[in-house]
């Protein structure tokens, strides 16, 4: 072999390794799940009375969602004396009016419920919430996002837990409203459950930090305050407020049993781009803090996984070379009659896939799956991650080069089952290049696919086979996005209600 050839394989098999590790450490999450599954949260003390709580709800561009929004929060059960919303709105469509009239009804039932419009979306989310602080009444903050539909006991379920003044924030579990309405929601579905449930649950029960997920959770407003409020110079506030609150000593408790459904993107594209936020986010978020908490007097355990947590994505970074060396890797080993060290892939591979199959099938089983149900979407799973690796490996290499973007929203459909809305063009999932990225390298790997039967080199096709599939549906799905019927314009009665407003 070459020195080229020495070197190459060099790298590859360094990429292998530091796969394998970010892949061994599910292992961890879920032996740490099952350790400490049974140390329930419980509250404690008790409140001497019910503190006053504002509700927060962030919305841009919502109109297909809002109202089932704002319907679920008032009905939550809590004295209506003690309970604030805001509906915080920088739309700039239709959704103002719908918002603006739906807040004035259940103003007219007995809410106190603001309408609080934005004329522009500086800090996006963050500025609206931090802006939403500065007139609101409670002592607690509670969070949802537009896509939300939270049970009527929420705040009895979470307020108890702050009579401990050391509680800064209380998180609950996501569900999904559609998991059922294509293969792509219950993936979404599945990979949701593994945070919440496995991840969540080891990480809190353990004693090292984790997150705020943007929503379904309820903050002690000091708690706010003291970490250095919303700061909106990543594009994971939530992530970064939460670890600079835990830092500063604050604790947050995480009921996996309270659960608020959401809805899950139905369109590739749409949930290309939240990939894309949370990923660019949190490695934005590693550079922030990380150093900070590495020099920190935290114990060890907690800044290991608080590095584990925060550069998880730079994996996906590290995916996208593999995906271009493997084959290569195989031709030259062949070719120099290195067939037997193909095996030498194998413990690597099953560190890092088979990790992956333990984690989504525990969080399954967690979630009350059964048999079949626990793994028929394990191949499709990981393959969607593996077709994933570009979209989120330049969403880490902007974040590593510093290049700042806006706050892309998730569109939300109103999909509930397998029933979605009609929306509108301009509330998709944005087109890119990347889906031709993405066929290429589909395309790359049937070569190698042909290559590894010709030579017969059957132990390499299974894998082969993940990232090929991966690498087409990702692509060919970004570019049919449009199989769903979207409509131009707004219903006839938003249209007549947003004229006739700005008429008086």
């Amino acid at each position: 072999m070459t020195t080229v050839e020495i070197l190459f394989l060099g790298v590859y098999f360094s990429v292998l390794c530091v796969l394998a590790v970010y892949g061994s450490h599910r292992y961890r999450m879920a032996y740490l799940y099952y350790r400490h599954k049974f140390k329930l949260p419980t509250p404690r003390g008790v409140l001497a009375e019910l503190p006053r709580v504002t509700i927060q709800l962030p919305i841009f561009n919502e109109m297909y969602v809002v109202e089932r929004l704002v319907e679920a929060v008032c009905r939550i059960d809590y004295p209506r004396e003690l309970l604030e919303i805001q509906v915080l709105d920088d739309s700039t469509d239709e959704t103002c009016a719908i918002a603006r009239a739906c807040v004035e009804r259940q103003r007219q039932k007995g809410h106190d419920i603001v309408y609080v419009h934005r004329t522009n979306r500086q800090g996006y989310k963050a500025g609206a919430l931090e802006n939403g602080l500065l007139t609101a009444k409670g002592e607690f903050i509670a969070v949802f996002d537009a896509d939300f539909v939270p049970g009527p006991d929420f705040l009895h379920r979470t307020v108890p837990f702050f009579a401990d003044s050391q509680v800064g924030m209380v998180q609950v579990r996501w569900g999904h409203l559609n998991r059922d309405f294509s293969i792509l929601t219950q993936a979404q579905s599945i990979f949701l459950d593994g945070h919440f449930i496995i991840e969540h649950t080891a990480r809190n029960r353990s004693g090292c930090f984790f997150n705020f997920n943007g929503t379904a959770g309820i903050w002690r407003r000091v708690t706010i305050s003291d970490a250095g409020g919303w700061q909106h110079d990543t594009l994971t506030e939530d992530l970064d407020l939460s670890y600079r609150a835990q830092v500063k000593g604050w604790q947050f408790i995480f009921l996996p049993d309270v659960i608020s459904p959401a809805e899950v993107p139905v369109d590739m594209n749409a949930f290309k781009s939240q990939q894309h936020r949370w990923a660019k986010g949190s490695i934005q978020t590693a550079r922030k803090l990380l150093p900070m908490i590495l020099k920190s007097d935290l114990p060890f355990i907690v800044k290991r996984e608080a590095f584990f947590h925060l550069t998880n994505n730079m994996a996906y970074l590290l995916m996208v070379v593999l995906s271009a060396l493997m084959p290569l890797s195989m031709v030259v080993r062949f070719q120099h009659g290195l067939y037997g060290t193909l095996f030498l892939d194998l413990p690597f591979f099953i560190s890092a896939t088979a990790s992956v199959c333990v984690f989504y099938v525990a969080a399954q089983r967690e979630r009350g799956a059964t048999g079949w149900e626990r793994i028929k979407y394990l191949p499709f799973l990981m393959s969607l991650g593996i077709g994933l690796a570009i979209n989120n490996a330049r969403a880490v290499l902007e974040a590593l080069l510093g290049q700042q973007s806006g706050f892309t929203r998730t569109p939300k459909t109103g999909a509930e089952g397998k029933k979605v809305t009609a929306i509108k063009k301009s509330y998709r999932g944005d087109k890119t290049l990347m889906p031709i990225l993405e066929l290429s390298f589909a395309l790359y790997f049937t070569g190698a696919l042909w290559f590894a039967f010709e030579k017969r080199i059957y132990t390499s096709v299974p894998f082969i086979l993940l990232f090929q599939l991966g690498f087409l549906y990702v692509g060919v799905s970004s570019l049919l996005q449009g199989r769903l019927r979207f409509s131009e314009s707004a219903p006839a009665a938003v249209v007549a209600e947003e004229q006739t407003r700005r008429a008086a």
